[in-house]
């Protein structure tokens, strides 16, 4: 299962090579989209689609025989562990709520992770014997999330993320492992900044962390005292930059970071701690990301995601250089909670997935340099499906932008404008659309809906200005980029345009409320979940950081009221033609229910075709298997009536 299965998995994936930056992007034709016949396609069952697993995180064990890693193989979000040779894994805990990031005490002893209540993200840590057993509440604070612990060197002590309920800022504090206490070690007195990503000198005595405001386009990499909590910032700039650390060189003089100083671009690269002189490891237009340092210092890891595809290199710390680890397209990510190497260092733990594979574990090893996929999340009868792969395009937008999507286009389609398609916004706003496994996307493609998941304005991967080229024009031009990718796939002679649907959660939900208010006539059909119709009301019921983060984005709400009127779906929603879906979750914090209810209200006043279901223990997106399964029956059943006219199960 070593080349061959990886060798497998090339003929599931559509190979497309990017450009060498977002600047040279070629437009594509639309007439070169092409549907293959392929006779034994058919739709794939969506109880297939769920029940293949999903897979967060991963950990090794101090000793490095053993990973620990999050799948909901059972239908819920549980944590498991494995041989890291391979083998079955064994689940160490059984929960209704999720839990998520797994890391084991350096004793190898115990393992700590993270979980909340009904979707609710306030979330404790809790600790389990890694042999399993009794699992203790480490921090039982109803009104404060704990997250993402990160052990001391000599196992004393963890930092962890630090929010209260009614905070907009996060913190990072120290939890004592012997006593449980929490104290705050650092003290942010702003609403609009952020701590995060926190890191342990090999001494202990300094935490490394990065500063960063609500909107995610400014940030710095601190020190700080563990002992007196006094901070430095490291990359001191003017304007705004964005720089994060990933990684402490074993000898602790140099910090592994990204940063995008050099012209809006994040880029990989060395800080000497001392000096604060920064060495480039990368000079990219795409979206370099940095990973870690090997155990002995001298090799390192990072990330390229060109346009929505992600590749993995291992780095020469000497030479600065770096390696793509071959893999497949798609999304290749290291995964490691706190590095993706094995303590001894002849190892990696990557993820690999794309749009025709699900998210897997590997196991790399670097002499040799082999594969071995250590997870098999897909069910047997995916291996045999025909699954049509992901397509990426690049099209001009009302305003000569170059907008990249990812296109899919089913089997066995006539070019002769008759077929239903539905465009994807994704969500965010700051956010892309990646070469992921898409349950949806696939459950639609395979029923013969032409699908596009444009990264509009406001995406990130593009550049900082690209980023915020949306604030405060929320549902504008962004709007019209959605507007053009249905323009685009009309032009490639498949897409009937009065067929055409649209769909898409969180930011995406709003899209599509923005997309069928605004512009009504180009929407035959739509499902929202999870949607905002209201900034002003969003802005008095979600959570307090991310009031901070609308801001950022849209303004002040009292100096800046008419934009965030004009940017709410609200002012549009009434001019609707097209049956609208609402599927929402109760205890959903970042988007909560009010907004739902909001849209339904309306919508029925003004004798609109609307429908909305509820689940209960949800929050932002569904996490419950059965869950998943009927809102995506329901979706489906939604598009076949209005885009197929198709009879209701």
């Amino acid at each position: 299962m070593k080349i061959g299965r990886l060798a497998l998995i090339l003929i599931f994936s559509l190979t497309v090579f990017a450009s060498d930056s977002p600047d040279s992007r070629e437009i594509t034709d639309p007439k070169s989209l092409n549907s293959l016949a392929e006779p034994s396609a058919a739709p794939i069952p969506i109880d297939d689609l769920f029940y293949t697993r999903s897979i967060n995180g991963g950990a090794w064990s101090p000793d490095g025989k053993e990973i620990v890693f999050t799948t909901n193989l059972t239908g819920r979000f549980n944590l498991w562990k494995v041989n890291a040779d391979g083998g079955w894994p064994v689940q160490l805990s059984q929960s209704d709520d999720r839990q998520y990031g797994g890391t084991w005490s350096p004793d190898g002893k115990w393992i700590v992770f993270a979980s909340d209540k009904g979707g609710g993200e306030i979330y404790d840590l809790f600790a389990i014997p890694s042999d399993g057993g009794e699992i203790i509440n480490l921090t039982n604070t109803p009104d404060i999330s704990e997250t993402d612990a990160v052990w001391s060197p000599d196992g004393s002590r963890m930092a962890i993320s630090y929010k209260p309920k009614t905070a907009s800022a996060i913190d990072v504090a120290i939890l004592d492992w012997k006593t449980r206490e929490v104290h705050n070690l650092t003290q942010e007195k702003t609403k609009d900044h952020v701590w995060g990503g926190a890191f342990w000198s090999p001494d202990g005595k300094y935490i490394y962390a990065t500063r960063s405001n609500a909107g995610f386009n400014d940030s710095d990499v601190y020190r700080v005292d563990v002992a007196t909590g006094a901070s430095e910032n490291l990359t001191q700039h003017q304007g705004q930059s964005r720089s994060s650390v990933s990684s402490v060189s074993p000898d602790g003089r140099v910090l592994l970071i990204t940063s995008d100083k050099t012209g809006g671009y994040p880029n990989v690269a060395f800080l000497d701690v001392a000096t604060k002189q920064i060495t480039w490891a990368t000079d990219t237009k795409w979206e370099a990301q940095s990973g870690d340092f090997s155990p002995d210092g001298k090799q390192f890891t990072y990330i390229v995601n060109e346009d929505g595809r992600s590749d993995a290199y291992l780095g020469d710390v000497s030479t600065h250089r770096g390696e793509k680890i071959k893999f497949p397209a798609g999304l290749n990510t290291f995964a490691g909670n706190p590095s993706s190497f094995s303590p001894k260092g002849g190892r990696l733990l990557i993820e690999h997935q794309s749009s025709t594979q699900p998210d897997d574990l590997w196991v790399y090893d670097i002499p040799k340099q082999e594969p071995h996929q250590l997870t098999i999340s897909a069910v047997a009868s995916l291996a045999s499906a025909k699954i049509p792969p992901s397509v990426l395009v690049h099209y001009k937008s009302f305003d000569g932008k170059i907008i990249s999507a990812f296109a899919w286009i089913p089997y066995n389609l006539k070019r002769d404008g008759s077929n239903p398609a539905i465009v994807l916004p994704h969500g965010g706003p700051t956010g892309q659309t990646t070469d992921y496994f898409s349950r949806t996307t696939i459950a639609l493609v395979s029923r013969g809906y032409i699908c596009i998941a444009p990264n509009v304005r406001g995406s990130t991967g593009y550049g900082l200005d690209f980023q915020k080229a949306n604030n405060k024009d929320l549902g504008g031009g962004d709007l019209q980029d959605e507007v053009y990718a249905v323009k685009f796939l009309e032009a490639s002679g498949y897409a009937d345009p009065k067929k055409i649907g649209i769909t898409g959660g969180s930011y995406g939900g709003f899209m599509t409320l923005m997309a069928i208010g605004k512009t009504p006539d180009i929407w035959a059909a739509a499902v929202e979940e999870y949607g905002i119709i209201n900034w002003l009301t969003m802005m008095k019921n979600e959570d307090p950081f991310l009031q901070e983060y609308e801001k950022s984005i849209l303004g002040d709400p009292e100096k800046d009221r008419a934009i965030y009127e004009a940017d709410s779906p609200l002012a549009y929603i009434r001019n609707t033609k097209a049956p609208l879906l609402v599927l929402q979750g109760d205890n959903d914090i970042r988007v909560p229910k009010e907004e739902a209810q909001q849209v339904v209200e309306i919508l029925k006043q003004n004798g609109k075709t609307v429908d909305v279901h509820y689940y209960e223990a949800e929050g932002h997106g569904f996490t419950k298997r059965e869950n998943q399964i009927d809102a995506m029956h329901r979706m489906i059943d939604w598009f076949d009536r209005y885009l197929k006219n198709t009879p209701s199960h």
